[in-house]
């Protein structure tokens, strides 16, 4: 109970800094659901902020039956040329993953590379992303999965 608190409260505040950061900032910021296939069928909401340039910041908050995962990502983003609102990004981020299993409850410690596409509809404030991103597990056994993809869904703030 007291994680599901806690998750509930990382929500409202990503909400609440989407909100400070269009009212503070020119950069592109955008908020959305995501969907993440590591470790079963992870959901939640994301935030993304432009840091201007090439460089971008994202952090996330999914959760699972049993399953809350927290995360934040760095990522370097660039255009295609002659195609409108379509883009590729290369990045790596950290994961914090809280498994709720009785008595064996756990904290997973990962980073996550990843390399994707993001697609901005020029004319609408929604924005479109699928990536692969694998899960490179630092404790409890040390895995790495290479089969996990993402894809999201935004609102574009500004």
């Amino acid at each position: 109970m007291k994680k599901t608190l806690l998750s509930l409260a990382a929500v409202a505040a990503l909400a609440f800094g989407a909100q400070e950061a269009k009212a503070q900032s020119p950069q592109r910021a955008a908020i959305g659901v995501v969907f993440d296939g590591t470790g079963g069928d992870l959901w939640g909401v994301q935030y993304k902020q432009s840091f201007g340039g090439t460089n971008n910041g994202q952090a996330q908050v999914m959760f699972d039956d049993n399953i809350v995962a927290v995360g934040a990502d760095y990522q370097y983003a660039r255009p295609f040329r002659g195609v409108n609102g379509l883009g590729w990004y290369a990045g790596i981020g950290a994961q914090l993953t809280f498994l709720d299993a009785g008595n064996d409850d756990m904290t997973l410690v990962g980073l996550r590379p990843q390399l994707g596409l993001e697609f901005k509809i020029p004319a609408a404030p929604i924005g479109f992303h699928a990536d692969w991103k694998p899960d490179w597990r630092l404790n409890h056994g040390n895995d790495f999965d290479a089969s996990t993809f993402t894809f999201g869904i935004k609102y574009t703030l500004r």
